[in-house]
């Protein structure tokens, strides 16, 4: 029986779980190596203990794009834009990086305006005004050669509607540059709004050369083991092979958090629960995300170190408030935690690694809630270290380590809360209607906290908490999309027509490779006038009708109100997945979890995590393994 392993990359552990042919499970957990992931990854499959054949897949969870993004270390990249609107990554949406503070800035585009050639063509609402000829082609060939690009991004107005000119400009460019490639925008984001079908092409652009050398490097460190290329987790919790991921490079900016949003949704549909907020705590980070109806909530896009991607993605809110969070004093004298991180090197006090400032992680071993002689990953932490550090922060806040301990850990649990809040109020979610889902190495230790902050009164931490990000990326089906732009008003839209362009979308998307598959159609919905859009499910069996009066009640949910206006449909999107790999959520093999019972305030040591149960919290264990926690 062929074993699926999933890995994510973490900033200080990289963790693996691997799904036996028979559901079982098993995890392993090793020290991140930031210079080279692959290493890591390596690290973790030789800890596992099974040769490459055994292996039918490796699903892999990374953050190259996102540390691309952030380090602006990506390919050198030449914009064709449309003359008269090749300034729009400088003008951006006329908002500010900062409401308050006026010296904040937005960051620097990824394309500088001297790498910006603009083209002589333009298509308006009512057709083709100047179309682009040869002559301007060549010409336009010519002044990106001189450039010396790594990889051209080609974005014209309107390119959604009809892309043949950015079809034939692509074609002039492969001639003159055949080593070079070209991204089209009407290929990346076939919808409206220029500036962010410019931007998603651009950021496509500035990351797939170097995701297509990671994945590259990768699956030739993997090969010489014996093992498979790698199956990469996209922003929206689907699988695709690393072929196809190394030439849809955008898609992968949340490539880890969303698989532990997947993984969270498993194990609560096998709770019997359908509604969840999420919370995975990291050493570097903590990941907020929203689980209804079983599933988790896709969303559009959203900005990724400043640069928008509108390319559907598994809502995650992602805070600097992890294990390895340092805890410092500023100018005016305040306690601050993070968004400096000590990462995996040089990691904690605690650790021995050479690290020298308190941390989040230092503050729960200070406070006696970590006290194991070894973390799993192979980490032995040294208690004196972590209470020495934060004696000496509470020396210069002049207090005592055990109150400088608590508030580090009560800035975290508040810089956490806000996260919550976030996806879920500013989605007309009332917490309180959610269990709070809590995994990742901090999960358990923070959970009552953050769930008396936000009113919840379930609690639900899964088995493999420390891991479950790896759980999600080692069941998640494939998965193929397609999108096209629709730009109709919903009531002139038949249920022929509609049926149409769906069906004709699943061929777009193309097969996942399995006989078993199920598709997910969303259309993109406004009020005519509105800036903005809401996401829609759908059916083939759909009419126009039907789909402006679902997108009014959920405007309805969202907002508080409806407007009377004509309804429009925007585009419509597909996603095409394969099952996913079937595992056992099973409890420990002692009786002692099926009768155990913890009452607060009490530390439960987990397999691989710490469950911390505050006082007016009770934990009961779960029949598929894990613990419920409930104030009564």
């Amino acid at each position: 029986m062929s074993i699926s392993v999933g890995i994510d990359v973490g900033g200080t552990f990289t963790d693996l779980v691997a799904v036996r042919g028979d559901g079982c499970v098993e995890t392993r957990k090793v020290l991140s190596t930031p210079s080279d992931q692959s290493q890591g990854v390596a690290a973790a499959l030789e800890a596992l203990g099974v040769g490459g054949p055994a292996v039918g897949r490796v699903a892999h969870g990374t953050t190259v794009v996102t540390n691309l993004l952030l380090e602006r270390r990506g390919a050198r990249v030449v914009l064709c834009a449309t003359e008269h609107a090749t300034d729009l990554l400088e003008l951006r949406r006329p908002e500010r990086a900062s409401l308050y503070d006026l010296t904040k800035q937005h960051p620097p585009a990824l394309v500088p305006p001297e790498r910006v050639i603009a083209v002589h063509e333009r298509r308006t609402p009512d057709g083709v005004r100047t179309p682009l000829l040869p002559a301007e082609a060549v010409r336009v060939a010519e002044a990106v050669a001189a450039l010396n690009p790594e990889i051209v991004v080609v974005s014209l107005l309107h390119s959604y509607e009809d892309p043949s000119a950015e079809l034939m400009l692509a074609t002039f460019l492969r001639a003159r540059l055949p080593e070079i490639p070209v991204v089209c925008s009407s290929a990346v984001l076939p919808e409206i709004r220029e500036y962010e079908r410019t931007a998603t092409a651009v950021a496509e652009g500035y990351a797939r050369p170097r995701v297509a050398t990671y994945l590259e490097h990768l699956s030739a460190r993997l090969a010489v083991g014996g093992y498979p290329a790698p199956n990469v987790m996209t922003s929206g919790g689907g699988m695709r092979t690393a072929i196809e991921a190394s030439q849809t490079a955008a898609a992968l900016a949340l490539s880890g958090p969303a698989g532990g949003v997947v993984g969270a949704a498993a194990v609560l549909r096998a709770a019997g629960l359908q509604r969840a907020l999420t919370i995975d705590i990291g050493g570097t980070s903590a990941d907020a995300g929203l689980i209804l109806d079983g599933e988790p909530l896709v969303e559009p896009g959203g900005s990724v170190a400043g640069v928008p991607i509108a390319l559907p993605r598994v809502l995650v809110e992602t805070v600097s408030a992890g294990g390895g969070s340092i805890a410092w004093i500023d100018d005016g004298g305040a306690l601050r935690v993070g968004p400096r991180s000590a990462g995996a090197v040089p990691g904690p006090v605690a650790f021995g690694r050479g690290g020298t400032l308190p941390t989040v992680t230092d503050a729960h071993i200070a406070l006696g809630r970590l006290d194991a002689a070894q973390l799993s990953g192979g980490v032995r932490i040294s208690a004196d270290a972590a209470r020495a550090a934060v004696a000496e922060l509470a020396g210069r806040l002049g207090t005592d380590a055990a109150r400088t301990a608590a508030a580090i850990v009560a800035i975290a649990d508040a810089e956490m809360a806000r996260a919550l809040r976030r996806v879920s109020v500013e989605r007309g979610i009332d917490p309180r209607s959610c269990a709070l889902l809590a995994f990742g190495g901090g999960g358990p230790l923070h959970a009552c906290a953050l769930a008396d902050l936000l009113g919840m009164r379930t609690i639900l931490v899964p088995p493999h908490a420390g891991v479950l990000s790896a759980l999600g990326l080692a069941i998640a089906p494939e998965r193929r999309e397609a999108a096209a732009s629709v730009m109709q008003t919903a009531l002139n839209v038949s249920a022929q027509e509609w049926r149409t362009r769906l069906e004709r979308l699943v061929v777009e998307a193309g097969p996942v490779g399995s006989a078993e598959h199920r598709s997910q159609w969303t259309a993109r919905v406004r009020y005519a006038g509105q800036g903005h859009e809401l996401d829609v499910a759908s059916t083939p069996s759909d009419d126009g009708t039907q789909i402006a009066t679902r997108f009014s009640a959920l405007h309805n949910t969202r907002y508080g109100f409806t407007l009377d206006r004509p309804v429009e449909i925007v585009a419509v999107r597909v996603a095409v997945s394969g099952m996913p790999v079937a595992v056992k959520f099973l409890p420990p093999a002692t009786s002692e979890h099926e009768e155990r019972e913890e009452r607060g305030p009490a530390v439960v040591t987990l397999p691989d995590a710490t469950m911390v149960v505050a006082e007016g919290w009770v934990a009961r264990p779960l029949p598929v393994g894990g613990w419920m926690l409930e104030r009564p």
